[in-house]
């Protein structure tokens, strides 16, 4: 569980880091910025897709250290993750691993795939 007193922290250290109010932040991010407010007050507890937004946009800040306090901030060259192909992997019997969309008309859109070094991959459809 993220505990939100040092989450907030944490944000303060990015805002200050990047140089950003909030207002401006949360237009990066793409979120609205009363979200920044609440989250800064205490009032609301960050979202995953908030957490995603704020990675996707700003890859210097690592996830582990985002929502833990532990790794490094801002990620060195060492610690961002790798750009690997992105080409399905398979299982021994030969089928894929990647999952697909079942019904008429859904596709997927977003794939995110966590590792246990706190990193993280995502992928676009």
């Amino acid at each position: 569980m993220v505990n939100s007193t040092d989450f907030i922290k944490r944000l303060e250290i990015i805002l200050r880091y990047y140089d950003l109010s909030a207002a401006v932040f949360a237009d990066k991010i793409n979120v609205q910025r009363s979200s920044i407010s609440h989250l800064l007050s205490g009032r609301n507890k960050p979202s995953l897709e908030f957490v995603l937004k704020l990675v996707k946009t700003f890859p210097e800040v690592n996830l582990y250290w985002l929502l833990n306090g532990k790794g490094n901030f801002p990620a060195t060259k060492e610690t961002l993750p790798k750009e690997t192909d992105p080409s399905p992997s398979t299982s021994s019997k030969g089928e894929s691993l990647v999952p697909t969309a079942s019904g008429p008309g859904k596709t997927i859109e977003h794939i995110v795939i966590f590792y246990s070094d706190g990193s993280f991959r995502s992928y676009n459809g």
